[in-house]
């Protein structure tokens, strides 16, 4: 992938509204399951970004027919519970950790071998958590002292564990979920904090009977998914750099529409709000499953605060451009529990602290957080370290420091955000590439 720098500079008031592309976590396990399922599934606002896009291509080589009628649209010809097709070929999923964790659980329990391998930086995330777990289930997974690639061993005979989980990740939940669904008895996880249940809600919708309540998820094996028409909501992580951006560029008033509100994902949303943002929901609804609303946000001065760890685990993504909020608030905010972000994809608390102090700002790394007094920003160079979401927040940092703010090698944006600097530029930033 090409390297490619950005400028960000102080822009214009944010308005009009901005439909962010679809969620990256219900798109990648929409496909996954009507894979799986039998029959025809639709999925519509599928995110057309590199890593959902891998996803595709993989259950693509394990023989699931899957058509592109349209941009944001798929048709998937499920083959089934045991219909998949094993290969020769390496499995790549790029940059997508969600695709390669949850791939190997839905791999342990074929009849055939895989190897699952990504890109660079994919590589390097630990994968222990998912397959320590998998192994006590019966799966054999071999890997590079923890890393991928990840070779699946077909054949294994799987049978349902009580698991609770030692760090909250819905990766993991959603890959022992889908291990599950191949295991023989009741495969049953326990979280010490609720996360994201978008894998639990999407096996209902596709008919596997599921129990499942905020921190536990309890399935049992032998049943069949059938296939679903599946409305992907616009992705609140996305839709979180433009909630911050409005927030603190002054005079702007900015309408995100049918962005996907999943109490497990909207941890920022309560953040800001009680750092002073002015964030409604509009015309709540539910679409798949899933609820969904329209967010107005309008520019509010905002004040530091100690954020509550019962949000942690809620807004994971989100932290990024949560820095970057702190950071023009008045007064100081402290980060506590948020260890987790330092297995992203990439240290984010070291690389959002470095890339600040790049800025003037005054950021303290703990090591599980930060303490970030609030304070001007200025020009400087930031390094995005290959990850997405350092990379836009960076260019909200940019509407408003002190001069231009160079971001380098954003390339890793198009994996969860095709788009991103035509529609930011659209309602207010001036972002350009330079490089």
């Amino acid at each position: 992938m090409s390297s490619l720098d950005w400028n960000s500079r102080p822009g214009q008031p944010l308005h009009g509204s901005v439909r962010v592309p679809g969620d990256k976590s219900v798109s990648h396990r929409a496909l996954m399951l009507a894979a799986i399922a039998e029959g025809i599934s639709h999925v519509r606002g599928f995110l057309e970004g590199e890593d959902t896009r891998a996803t595709a291509a993989v259950l693509a080589q394990l023989g699931v027919r899957i058509e592109t009628p349209s941009a944001g649209e798929r048709v998937v010809h499920g083959v089934g519970l045991h219909g998949l097709r094993g290969t020769a070929q390496a499995l790549d999923c790029g940059n997508a950790g969600t695709g390669m964790r949850l791939l190997t659980g839905l791999l342990a329990g074929q009849a055939f071998d895989s190897t699952l391998v990504g890109d660079a930086s994919l590589s390097k995330r630990p994968m222990r958590r998912v397959t320590d777990p998998l192994a006590s289930m019966g799966a054999r997974i071999d890997t590079r002292e923890g890393l991928p690639p990840l070779q699946v061993r077909g054949g294994q005979s799987l049978h349902g564990i009580r698991y609770e989980l030692p760090v909250a990740s819905a990766q993991v939940k959603s890959a022992l979920l889908l291990a599950g669904l191949y295991a023989v008895g009741e495969t049953e996880i326990i979280e010490p904090h609720p996360t994201r249940d978008y894998t639990e809600r999407m096996l209902a919708a596709f008919g596997w009977p599921i129990d499942f309540s905020p921190g536990r998820a309890k399935l049992g094996g032998g049943h069949a998914l059938h296939a679903a028409d599946v409305d992907v909501p616009a992705d609140f992580s996305s839709a979180a750099f433009f909630l911050v951006a409005a927030s603190i560029v002054p005079g702007s008033v900015l309408r995100l529409p049918a962005v996907g509100l999943n109490p497990r994902r909207t941890g920022l949303l309560q953040a800001l709000r009680l750092m002073g943002a002015d964030i409604t929901i509009e015309h709540e609804r539910e679409a798949g499953g899933e609820p969904v609303g329209d967010l107005l946000v309008r520019h509010a001065p905002l004040h530091g605060i100690e954020l509550p760890e019962a949000l942690v685990p809620d807004m994971i993504d989100e932290f990024p451009v949560l820095f970057i909020a702190a950071t023009v608030a008045s007064g100081r905010t402290v980060i506590r529990g948020a260890a987790e972000l330092r297995v992203k994809e990439s240290d984010r608390i070291a690389t959002m602290a470095t890339g600040l102090r790049a800025l003037g700002a005054s950021i303290e790394e703990t090591p599980d957080g930060a303490i970030i007094h609030g304070g001007p920003l200025g020009a400087g160079t930031v390094e995005s370290r290959l990850d997405h979401r350092i990379a836009m927040s960076f260019a909200v940092a940019g509407l408003v420091a002190g001069g231009p703010v160079r971001i380098n090698d954003c390339s890793h944006v198009a994996t969860s955000f095709p788009g991103f600097l035509e529609l930011a530029n659209g309602c207010g930033f001036a972002l350009q590439a330079a490089g």
